[in-house]
């Protein structure tokens, strides 16, 4: 799972090598937390969300065979930037 991600998210992105992946565990589920380089969020996310709404479909389709739950993040640097934390810091619960 962790090479198909990485693989399409670099498919993605004008720059594939600021393409990390970091995987944990959170609430019975692998989190999956994808970062890429601030000018290339948007491709990742695509318009109204597609794109990332397509990368889950493939990621849970994928995570189903195995019988694990997943989740899939898009690390944002500039909205964190925004909220005034560090670049990298989880985003703030709202």
């Amino acid at each position: 799972m962790e090479q198909l991600l990485t693989y399409l998210a670099r498919a993605l992105v004008d720059q594939p090598d600021q393409v990390g992946l970091r995987i944990s565990e959170a609430d019975g589920a692998r989190l999956f937390e994808l970062k890429v380089a601030p000018e290339d969020v948007g491709k990742v996310i695509g318009r109204d969300g597609r794109t990332v709404n397509a990368l889950r479909t493939l990621l849970n389709a994928a995570a189903q065979k195995t019988g694990q739950k997943v989740r899939l993040e898009i690390l944002d640097d500039r909205r964190n930037a925004a909220n005034g934390q560090p670049a990298g810091a989880p985003d703030a619960p709202r």
